[in-house]
C-alpha cells in the first residue's frame, strides 16, 4: 500500500474527483478526512470507505472560512491522530463572461477556488510544523488556469492563481519537509458545480474522450506517494493532451448580434 500509516485531508471529497481521491487513498492504506460543505455527501463517502474496510471521518467545513477550517483541522486530528497529506480539491465556477458576472459571484468564486487552498494549507502546514513532521500537499488546478476561455472568467483567474500559489507554497514550505505539487485536469467527470457526467460530451484532446475521475485520483496518489519523492513545485497536466494542442479554445463571439 502506497499510503500505509498516513492520514489525509481531501477537500471537496463528496463527489466527482474528490470522492475518487478519498476512496483511492483509503484503499492505499490512508486514514481519510472527507471534507465537504454537504454533510450528506461527506457522510456517504466516509461510510463507503468504512464499509470497504477503510478508516474515514466526515467533516463539514466551509473552506473559505478560516475559523471553520481551524475546527476541521482539530476534528481531523482528534479523529484520525494527525495529518500527513492535504489535497486541496474543492472549487466552484462562475461560468460567466466579464459582462455577465457580478462582483459577489467574482468574490465567491475567488474565495472558494483560490483563497481556500491558501487558508487550508496555512493551517495544516502550521500543524505539521508545530508537530515536527513533514507532509505532502497537492493542489488540484485546471487547464483553465493557463489559457483564456469565452466564459468562467473568475474560475480561470482563480486557477491561474492556484498555479502560482502552488509554486510559492512549494518554495516556502520545503524547508519544513512539506512538499507541494499540483495536478491539473481537463474535462473530467461532471463539470464543476454540475451533477451529470456526460461521457459523450464534446472534448478537444488527443485521447478523444472526457477524463474519468479515478484517472485524476491516480495522479494525485502518485504525487502523494514515495514514487514522487523527487518531485516538488511541479504541475502535472492530466488532460488527455489538451495543453499540447492549439488552439485551446475558440474566440468568444458577441452576444448582442453585432
Amino acid at each position: 500500500m502506497k499510503l500505509a500509516g498516513k492520514t489525509a485531508i481531501v477537500t471537496g471529497a463528496g463527489r466527482n474527483i474528490g470522492e475518487e481521491i478519498a476512496k483511492l487513498f483509503a484503499k492505499e492504506g490512508a486514514k481519510v478526512s472527507v471534507v465537504d460543505m454537504d454533510e450528506g455527501r461527506a457522510n456517504a463517502v466516509a461510510d463507503m470507505i468504512k464499509a470497504d474496510g477503510g478508516d474515514a471521518v466526515a467533516v463539514v467545513c466551509d473552506v473559505a472560512d478560516p475559523a471553520d477550517i481551524a475546527k476541521m483541522v482539530s476534528a481531523t486530528v482528534d479523529a484520525l491522530g494527525g495529518i500527513d497529506i492535504l489535497v486541496n480539491n474543492v472549487a466552484i465556477s462562475d461560468n460567466k463572461d466579464i459582462f455577465e458576472i457580478t462582483e459577489d459571484e467574482w468574490r465567491k468564486t475567488i474565495d472558494v477556488t483560490l483563497s481556500s487552498p491558501f487558508y487550508v494549507t496555512k493551517q495544516v502546514a502550521r500543524w505539521m510544523v508545530d508537530n515536527d513532521r513533514g507532509g505532502r500537499v497537492v493542489n488540484v488546478g485546471s487547464t483553465s488556469g493557463f489559457k483564456g476561455r469565452p466564459s468562467a472568467i473568475a474560475y480561470t483567474s482563480a486557477k491561474g492563481g492556484v498555479a502560482n500559489l502552488t509554486q510559492s507554497m512549494a518554495v516556502q514550505l520545503a524547508p519544513y519537509g512539506i512538499i507541494v505539487n499540483q495536478v491539473s485536469p481537463n474535462m473530467t467527470g461532471s463539470p464543476v458545480g454540475k451533477e451529470v457526467f456526460n461521457r459523450d460530451r464534446k472534448v478537444n484532446n488527443l485521447v478523444g474522450r472526457p477524463g474519468e475521475p479515478d484517472e485524476q485520483a491516480k495522479a494525485v496518489l502518485f504525487m502523494c506517494s514515495d514514487d514522487a519523492s523527487f518531485i516538488a513545485g511541479a504541475n502535472l497536466f492530466v488532460d488527455g493532451g489538451t495543453m499540447a494542442m492549439a488552439p485551446f479554445s475558440s474566440p468568444a463571439t458577441r452576444k448582442d448580434g453585432k
